[in-house]
């Protein structure tokens, strides 16, 4: 089986490629990438995964069913935001990226699921 990877969830085609270009400059493995909840979901289910982060804003729905998925297997991740949004109680513990990301961010998050 592969080395787990990080998914990383973002619906925005250019800041998904920001973050790839980010983990390359850090030495790490490509991620896995979702740009939806569905695409989210199924990657949990079917891939060993280190970490993830997560957008809360994925179009018209919210990144909390691919946060309650991760929680159910295990997976430690951190949310991304562009700002304004109320995480729910159930994450309220969850670190929060804000966006622009700042590489150092990044690396501080994924530090924290031992990566």
């Amino acid at each position: 089986m592969a080395d787990p990877r990080i998914l990383i969830v973002e619906d925005d085609v250019l800041i998904g490629m920001m973050l790839v270009d980010m983990f390359d400059a850090l030495g790490l493995p490509e991620p896995a990438q979702a740009t939806g909840k569905d695409e989210a979901l199924a990657l949990i289910a079917s891939e060993p995964l280190a970490g993830a982060l997560v957008d809360i804003n994925l179009g018209e729905d919210k990144g909390w069913p691919v946060a309650d998925a991760l929680v159910a297997m295990g997976i430690p991740f951190a949310f991304t935001s562009g700002g304004g949004d109320v995480i729910p109680a159930a994450h309220a513990s969850r670190r929060l990226i804000p966006k622009p990301f700042r590489i150092g961010d990044i690396e501080a998050a994924l530090r924290d699921f031992g990566v």
